[in-house]
């Protein structure tokens, strides 16, 4: 499994970006598709995921409301939409697949840096 993460860069706060992650390697039904994200001297946190059936999406409350993930099957994507970004909500963001029934994340992409400004 391979995944390619972009859409990262510098925004003001307020501000909206638009994360991809390309999955390649597999098909990928009965999977979830995760984004999770590691801002400088803290641990990585979770983000948001769904399944790769487009059911199912759930957030970490410090982004719900702000940001929204979905996917494109055709394209095997996967997206996180944030707006009313925060400074933050600046950290590296990363890309993750794992089966429905898994606990844990075993497969991941490179990360794409989101920086916001005051």
């Amino acid at each position: 499994v391979q995944l390619q993460a972009s859409g990262g860069g510098l925004v003001q706060a307020g501000g909206s970006l638009r994360l991809s992650c390309v999955a390649s390697g597999r098909t990928f039904s009965g999977y979830d598709m995760g984004w999770f994200r590691q801002a400088p001297g803290k641990e990585r946190e979770f983000v948001a995921a769904i399944s790769w059936s487009g059911s199912m999406p759930y957030y970490a409350n410090s982004v719900k409301g702000r940001f929204a993930i979905s996917g494109d099957n055709a394209k095997n994507t996967v997206y996180l939409q944030m707006n009313s970004l925060e400074p933050e909500d600046t950290a590296v963001y990363y890309c993750a697949v794992k089966r429905i029934s898994d606990a844990s994340w075993p497969y991941w992409g490179q990360g794409t840096l989101v920086t916001v400004s005051s």
